[in-house]
C-alpha cells in the first residue's frame, strides 16, 4: 500500500518550500471531485462537486494549515494562534497537536458549531470564547501575535493561501483543464483568493489552457463585499461564513474582476434549500456554508445566466457533521413502533 502524499509533497514546485521545510502531512488534499447525477440535469451543464470535507479535519482549511504550520515549525515557532468560527480552530488544533506546537484559539461566544468546537477541544487547544464577533477575535489575535512569540495561522498568514490554492491544481489535474465556472462560498474570502491564484499559476505554467469565472457567494446577513461596507453584526445560519469584515476582501474582489465573475449573496433559506437538495438528490452532506456555492449556482441560473454545455465546479467546503444541530433541527423524528414485523411493514408501505 502506498503511503499518502500530502499537499507539500504533491505540489512542492508551486509552494514556498525550502530545504529546511518539514514535509509534514495528516493526509490533506487529493479530495474527490464528484460528478452530479441530478442537479446538473436542470441546468444542462457538466457539474462537479469538490468534496473538501474529506480532508483530515473535515474542511478545506487543512490545505492551508499544513503549509502555515510547516513554515511555523521551520521558523522555530513553538505556538500558533487563530481566531475562528470553527473550521480554522479544528484544523489549527489538529496540526498543532500533530507537529508539536501549542495551539491557542479565540472564538465568538455562541458563534461556533458544536461539531467544530468538539474537534478543537479533543485536539487539546486552549480556547478562549469572547463576548464579541469573529472580526473582534481576529483583531485580538493580531495584537497578541505582535506582543508575543506566537504565529498567526488565520488566512492573514500568506502561507495559508499558498496551501489552499492546491485545490485548484487538483481540479485541473482531474478535469484536464480548468472549468468554465467555479462556484464558491465567501466568508473571510481567503479561499476564493487562493483558488484564483491557483488557476492563474497553473495556466501560467502551461498546465491549463484557460481559467474559470469565479462565482463567489456570501450569506445575505453577512455580505460586506456585496454591500460594499463592513457588517458590524453579521448574521447567518451558515456560521463558517458569518464574517463582516473579510481579511482577504481585496483578493476576492480581484479574483472576481480578473476572472470576469461575480460576488453575490444568497439568503439563509436559499442556503438551507441547497443544503437539503445536495443531501437528498446527490448524497452529499456538507455544512450549511458549503451549500452557498450550490445556492449561488441555482440563483444565477434561474436569473438567466446560461450554464448549458458548460463545465462547472461547486466547492463543498466542509463536512456536514461539522454542524449536526442544523441537520436535525427541523427533521422529522423517527417513527416509534413495537418490534413487530407487520407493524414495520405497514409503516414502510411494504405490506
Amino acid at each position: 500500500m502506498a503511503v499518502t502524499k500530502g499537499v507539500l509533497e504533491r505540489y512542492r514546485e508551486f509552494l514556498p518550500i525550502t530545504a529546511k521545510t518539514p514535509m509534514i502531512t495528516l493526509g490533506e488534499g487529493d479530495t474527490p471531485l464528484v460528478r452530479s447525477r441530478q442537479i446538473e440535469k436542470e441546468f444542462g451543464c457538466e457539474l462537479y462537486f469538490k468534496l473538501e470535507g474529506c480532508n483530515p479535519t473535515g474542511s478545506f482549511k487543512d490545505r492551508g494549515m499544513v503549509v502555515a504550520v510547516a513554515k511555523a515549525v521551520e521558523g522555530g515557532s513553538r505556538a500558533i494562534i487563530c481566531a475562528s468560527t470553527g473550521n480554522t480552530s479544528a484544523s489549527a488544533a489538529a496540526y498543532g497537536a500533530g507537529f508539536g506546537l501549542s495551539t491557542f484559539v479565540i472564538v465568538p461566544q455562541g458563534g461556533i458549531a458544536l461539531g467544530k468546537m468538539a474537534q478543537a477541544v479533543v485536539y487539546g487547544a486552549r480556547i478562549i470564547a469572547i463576548d464579541g464577533s469573529f472580526d473582534q477575535a481576529l483583531s485580538l489575535v493580531r495584537t497578541l501575535s505582535q506582543k508575543h512569540p506566537v504565529t498567526v495561522v488565520n488566512s492573514i498568514n500568506p502561507y495559508r493561501l499558498e496551501g489552499q490554492k492546491t485545490a485548484a491544481f487538483e481540479i485541473v489535474d482531474a478535469l484536464g483543464d480548468a472549468p468554465d465556472y467555479l462556484f464558491i462560498p465567501v466568508g473571510n474570502a481567503g479561499n476564493i483568493t487562493a483558488y484564483w491564484r491557483g488557476f492563474v499559476e497553473y495556466h501560467g505554467a502551461g498546465k491549463a489552457k484557460s481559467t474559470p469565472r469565479m462565482m463567489g457567494f456570501q450569506a445575505e446577513g453577512s455580505a460586506p463585499i456585496v454591500q460594499g461596507k463592513v457588517i458590524e453584526e453579521p448574521k447567518t445560519i451558515a456560521s463558517a461564513i458569518r464574517i463582516g469584515n473579510p481579511a482577504s476582501w481585496e483578493g476576492a474582489v480581484a479574483a472576481r474582476d480578473e476572472s470576469g465573475g461575480l460576488i453575490d449573496l444568497v439568503t439563509d433559506d436559499e442556503i438551507l434549500s441547497a443544503y437539503r437538495l445536495l443531501a437528498r438528490e446527490e448524497g452529499i452532506f456538507g455544512e450549511p456554508a458549503s451549500a452557498a456555492s450550490v445556492a449561488g449556482l441555482i440563483k444565477v441560473a434561474r436569473q438567466g445566466i446560461s450554464l448549458k454545455g458548460k463545465k462547472v465546479v461547486c466547492i463543498i467546503t466542509g463536512a456536514g457533521l461539522k454542524d449536526p444541530d442544523t441537520a436535525i433541527k427541523d427533521a422529522e423524528p423517527p417513527i416509534e413502533l413495537a418490534a413487530e414485523l407487520s407493524a414495520i411493514e405497514q409503516a414502510l408501505d411494504l405490506s
